[in-house]
């Protein structure tokens, strides 16, 4: 299991917890803890919600996963290697999309070069209307 290198790697004890929430998160995509706990319940269902919160904290303080907030709700979180994407969401419906990261690369070579700030956009999300929800003009 590749889950299981990865987390020697980064100098973490490998458990089966750890190895479940990686894997769990991994399939999701973008997942709350409490869906990755309903994952992971699927194949273990005595682990407890807490369990997952302090697993989460554990990857993510070692890169191997990363949260973001897509909405109003608590963190979201995806692998680290799929930090390759912005996300979008739409405050109409409420889905959520992805653009390639380069698609912010103007932006925040214009925050580095006018404030000196080094933007992490993988962070956060971007609200707006997506396409199915724009109203069709006659």
């Amino acid at each position: 299991m590749a889950e299981q290198h990865e987390l020697r790697d980064k100098g973490l004890r490998l458990t089966p917890q750890r190895e479940l929430v990686l894997s769990a998160v991994r399939a999701l995509g973008h997942a709350t803890p409490e869906e990755v706990a309903e994952k992971v319940r699927q194949s273990h269902p005595g682990i407890n919600l807490s369990t997952v919160y302090r697993n989460l904290e554990t990857l993510e303080n070692v890169g191997l996963v990363q949260h973001t907030h897509l909405g109003h709700g608590g963190a979201t979180y995806h692998a680290a290697e799929e930090l390759t994407h912005l996300h979008l969401v739409c405050g109409v419906c409420g889905s959520v999309g992805d653009a390639p990261i380069e698609a912010a690369a103007n932006f925040v070579n214009s925050l580095a070069d006018d404030y000196g700030f080094k933007t992490d956009v993988t962070h956060f999300a971007i609200y707006g209307t997506c396409s199915a929800c724009i109203p069709v003009e006659d």
